[in-house]
């Protein structure tokens, strides 16, 4: 068999399964679940790998799946990757009302695909033809909500870091892994795929103003009004902006998550959170001083404490090159015109895929299939040919490329793009962001 025709059975076994693998993302899309907590969905995806006969691993960072396909010959290992958790959007149409838990980023795409993938390389025989192990990983916690949660589980033990990748990373689930590719879907972008060249990394606030309360009308002279530090604070955070280069795609965006506690009473508590992105972690070490610097003037001018706790984020992303040629020659070559193929520059959001792409070779692309907004009440998966079965065959291609003829693209690939970071190195420097600062204005 050349590798061509292996490409075309793969695309023909997710297109027997199109209604399964269908039926999975919208399941998923109809029960989300946040981070951390994806116990339903799983146990989806670990039925699922039991039905294909793949051995796997369950509850890997609370409620990852892994499971690894080995060809029995030597080679790099790749593995493709899906999301399980959601967002918290309490508009959303399909939103679990307890939780506010919905699918409106796509990563009930992102698991769909992975499963498609999975069953395509298996029932196709692809393993015979291949040299390396592909491993088909589930992780949690993309997403970075419920701080106040998560911190809460660092300091019970049960967590190391906030984030679903990082976590794998420090438990040794990574280790075993050369190199890493997804899929991200996008809504009314320029092309069917958009790989960009990197987006921001960032670090996460949490908050805490600390005034004195007193009776709000009959003598708010005798409190300190933790509620107006914190907007002398954000304030003094939005006279910042015009210091942040525009190259450095610096973004702040900080939310009142405690406002105080009843109305009659001059607020003596109020919690904030904030992310701080930028395009490189010296970028966002900078701005996250300036923003430091604007949270303790908030303290200083209304006489109350400001409590700034500084949690490791995301690292910025840098998609492989030689990662991306594969993904765009396959697209373009099996599924779409080459002019709906496309590089793209610098994104402004963040991923935990940015932490994976500092220790070895990754790439997270961008495919259609979405209509609405981005973490918005209307998004929703509108097309699923491109937006559930074009990610499992990209996916399954992108992994007979690297392993074919002896893995020598793979083994290619790791000789041109050497980690950035030991793992080791990497552990070091995001447990060296957590801390903790009191600033009083005494």
């Amino acid at each position: 068999m050349d590798r061509d025709t292996l490409k075309k059975q793969i695309c023909e076994a997710v297109e027997r399964r199109r209604g399964d693998v269908i039926e999975i993302g919208e399941d998923i899309m109809r029960n989300p679940e946040l981070g951390f907590k994806e116990f339903r969905t799983s146990s989806l995806v670990a039925s699922e790998f039991g039905r294909m006969g793949l051995s796997y691993q369950d509850g890997l960072a609370i409620t990852g799946v892994k499971a690894i396909l080995d060809t029995g010959r030597p080679g790099p290992t790749v593995a493709l990757i899906g999301e399980l958790d959601s967002l918290i959007v309490w508009d959303h149409p399909l939103v679990n009302p307890e939780t506010g838990a919905a699918h409106a980023c796509g990563h009930n795409a992102q698991i769909a695909g992975l499963m498609g993938a999975a069953r395509a390389i298996v029932e196709s025989g692809a393993a015979e033809h291949l040299s390396g192990r592909i491993v088909f990983f589930a992780v949690p916690a993309e997403e970075y909500v419920e701080v106040e949660y998560r911190a809460s589980l660092v300091r019970q033990g049960k967590l190391g870091f906030l984030g679903g990748k990082p976590e794998l990373v420090r438990l040794g689930h990574f280790d075993d892994v050369d190199m890493a590719i997804m899929i991200h879907t996008n809504s009314g972008g320029e092309a069917k795929v958009q790989i960009a060249e990197s987006s921001n990394g960032c670090v996460v606030k949490m908050i805490r103003y600390l005034g004195k309360a007193a009776h709000a009308g009959g003598a708010p002279h005798r409190g300190v009004n933790a509620l107006q530090a914190a907007l002398v604070g954000l304030n003094a955070i939005n006279a910042q902006r015009e210091t942040f280069r525009d190259p450095d795609a610096v973004r702040v965006h900080p939310i009142i998550t405690k406002g105080g506690d009843v109305v009659n009473i001059v607020p003596a508590e109020v919690r904030m959170e904030t992310y701080v992105r930028g395009k490189t972690p010296e970028v966002i070490r900078e701005a996250e001083i300036k923003v430091d610097r604007a949270l303790r003037a908030g303290a200083m001018a209304l006489g109350a404490q400001v409590e700034i706790e500084t949690l490791p984020g995301y690292f910025p992303l840098q998609n492989s090159r030689a990662l991306g040629e594969i993904f765009k020659k396959n697209a373009a070559g099996y599924l779409y015109p080459e002019s709906e193929v496309r590089d793209t520059g610098h994104g402004a959001g963040s991923t935990d895929m940015g932490d994976l792409s500092h220790i070895m070779p990754a790439l997270h692309p961008m495919m259609s299939g979405a209509v609405g907004d981005f973490h918005g009440r209307d998004w929703l998966i509108a097309h699923p040919e491109e937006g559930y079965l074009a990610p499992a065959k990209s996916l399954a291609m992108a992994a007979v490329d690297l392993l074919w003829d002896d893995a020598s693209v793979g083994r290619t690939v790791l000789d041109r793009e050497p980690p950035r970071m030991t793992r080791q190195a990497y552990l070091e420097f995001q447990s060296a962001v957590f801390r903790t600062e009191l600033y009083s204005a005494d």
